[in-house]
């Protein structure tokens, strides 16, 4: 089953051809602890030969390290792949530790800059606001991403972690090929209104995380007590103290339904995720990570799980229990603004 490859779907109307499950590459060298640079690279290689084409990446990621990793395999496969990057966090130079948010034109212009210089290509397929700075009028870091368009610098624009409203809004001003937010079974927030938003206007949602940040596979419990330092998950409300318990009672019934399909509880969390598309009726592309080529082809072969309206029902009161938030600090999120 790991050797066939996924379908492929248009990234909302209007959109690039990728295939049905992108990847996440933040982990191949930030946030997730140690890595093996061969393995992750062996990683990308395997995941195109099995129709993966949507390669996500941000210039925040390792502080731009993350994109002059990907840059070699990106050339190498220029006409095969989709490229994803995106640009609104950087470090405050008076506070190394803290992130803040920029939207404005002037900055939008020196990160794309540096994403093309890091990336080593002369267009960036999917450039996507990566946060919202609300003092920022959407229309005002649209219209600038707009004019980079107009340039030949990037084909399709996107947008991470925005309400229905402001969709709206920068669809008005440009179209919008993609939203990407947090969603699985655990974070099911976007159901509130950008998603029927996105369905509505056909742009296309490419969920990040899709995995519950690897806690949905059942690969670790109490993140302090099982992952390295400098993992950002031991920071992380649903993966620590009492929180992470009690959510990893609430895996039985992806266990239960793993068992049934001769599948992993990762490739059932997949699955649900995958069929999130005809649900909503709009192009649905999640992006999990991984820097293993077992895994990435674990999880292409999700794809190919179908969950009956009774297994979804089964799935269905998983979120509602969730005890902890997506964040410690969801200020760098939609949620408080939807």
């Amino acid at each position: 089953m790991g050797s066939e490859k996924i379908d492929t779907v248009e990234l909302g109307t209007g959109g690039p051809r990728v295939g049905v499950q992108g990847l996440g590459c933040m982990g191949m060298s930030f946030a997730y602890g140690p890595t093996d640079a061969d393995e992750a690279r062996a990683t990308l290689e395997r995941a195109l030969e099995l129709g993966v084409t949507l390669y996500d990446t941000a210039d925040l990621y390792g502080n731009g390290e993350n994109e002059k990793f990907l840059g070699p395999f990106l050339r190498d496969h220029r006409d095969e792949v989709v490229l994803a990057t995106k640009f609104a966090l950087a470090i405050d130079p008076a506070y190394p530790n803290k992130r803040v948010i920029r939207n404005d034109p002037p900055y939008i212009r020196q990160a794309v800059e540096g994403s093309l210089r890091r990336l080593g290509v002369d267009t960036i397929d999917l450039y996507y606001m990566h946060r919202r700075a609300p003092s920022v009028p959407i229309e005002e870091t649209v219209g600038a991403m707009a004019a980079l368009v107009a340039e030949g610098k990037v084909k399709h624009l996107g947008l991470s972690e925005v309400t229905a409203s402001e969709l709206r809004a920068a669809q008005g001003v440009h179209p919008i090929a993609a939203v990407q937010s947090e969603w699985s079974l655990f974070s099911r927030d976007v159901e509130n209104g950008v998603v029927a938003a996105a369905a509505e206007l056909g742009v296309g949602f490419v969920p990040y995380s899709p995995l519950g940040r690897g806690f949905l596979t059942g690969s670790f419990v109490h993140a302090e007590k099982e992952l390295s330092s400098d993992d950002f998950r031991r920071q992380q409300p649903r993966f620590t103290g009492d929180n992470a318990a009690a959510n990893a009672a609430l895996l039985e019934p992806v266990r239960a339904l793993a068992a049934a399909h001769d599948a992993t509880p990762g490739q059932i969390a997949l699955a649900w995720v995958q069929q999130r598309a005809e649900t909503h009726g709009l192009s649905v592309v999640p992006i999990p990570g991984t820097r293993s080529r077992t895994r990435i082809e674990e999880n292409t072969a999700a794809t190919r799980i179908r969950l009956t309206g009774d297994e979804l029902a089964l799935l269905e009161p998983i979120a509602g229990k969730v005890a902890g938030g997506r964040y410690a600090d969801m200020t760098f999120t939609s949620a408080g603004r939807e």
